[in-house]
């Protein structure tokens, strides 16, 4: 693997990381018109991404006409979907302000919960980072085109970590503690990238599966969680801008840099 394959690999916990230190530095909750923009932001990056840098390359690995083309991404992507769904589930875990989810449990404190919803969004984008890693190490993608995807999904961790850090100082932890727990719910970005490359470069002929379901996985956090949370209640329309600039910065760094 070369070491611009293996920065790839680590980008998206160093946006999350990023992200989850402005606790450290904040003196307040962020507002509710820069959450807005900021999950509507990275609900744009991560439908792009899905697009062009997992679905399109799917899609485009079969020859135009061969039923495979359309077959293997759309299963692939509803395998994904339902793969999410059903961690959605079964592990217990809430969003700010929002009723708990998953199985019930007392085992997990609050904070703990809190935690864990945004480690459920980390994972789709470790393994999608892992897919296009796995997809480089082949040859049919460049390193720098696994790399620019790296960076798009850092940029947009960076919002989310600090949208889970803020509100976990808020919950009574320490900055130094809420700042920790950010960065601890981005670890598993790197693990499943591990996972996804392991198990795609095992078995290459599944890398159109894989690489949809990626973008499956992506597309459930930004339906199930991001769009719904950047919608609810005033100033929707800050989310709706900040989805725009998210998808058109994405767009352009996977197309013209990709």
């Amino acid at each position: 693997m070369s070491p611009l394959l293996i920065i790839a690999m680590f980008v998206p916990l160093i946006g999350t990381t990023l992200g989850s230190a402005t606790v450290l530095f904040l003196k307040k909750e962020i507002s509710v018109r820069g959450q807005k923009v900021l999950l509507g932001f990275a609900s744009g990056v991560m439908i792009a991404a899905s697009i062009w840098s997992l679905l399109q390359p799917a899609i485009e690995h079969y020859p135009s006409g061969d039923y495979k083309s359309y077959l293997i991404p759309a299963l692939g992507f509803a395998v994904g979907m339902g793969f999410l769904l059903i961690l959605d589930m079964i592990v217990p875990h809430i969003h700010a302000g929002k009723h708990e989810e998953g199985i019930k449990t007392a085992k997990f404190s609050r904070v703990s919960k809190m935690m864990m919803a945004v480690t459920l969004h980390n994972i789709p984008e470790g393994l999608a980072a892992g897919v296009l890693i796995a997809s480089a190490i082949a040859g049919n993608i460049s390193d720098q085109a696994a790399l620019i995807f790296a960076i798009g999904i850092a940029i947009q961790n960076f919002p989310e970590g600090a949208i889970i850090s803020v509100p976990l100082k808020e919950e009574g932890l320490s900055r130094g503690k809420a700042f920790l727990y950010g960065f601890y719910s981005g670890v598993v970005e790197p693990i499943f990238a591990v996972l996804a490359i392991v198990l795609t470069l095992f078995v290459m002929t599944i890398l159109p599966f894989t690489l949809a379901f990626a973008a499956g996985c992506m597309i459930y956090v930004v339906v199930e969680e991001l769009i719904p949370d950047a919608n609810t209640g005033k100033h929707s329309n800050l989310a709706t801008i900040g989805l725009t600039v998210g998808f058109v910065v994405m767009m352009i760094l996977d197309i013209a840099l990709g």
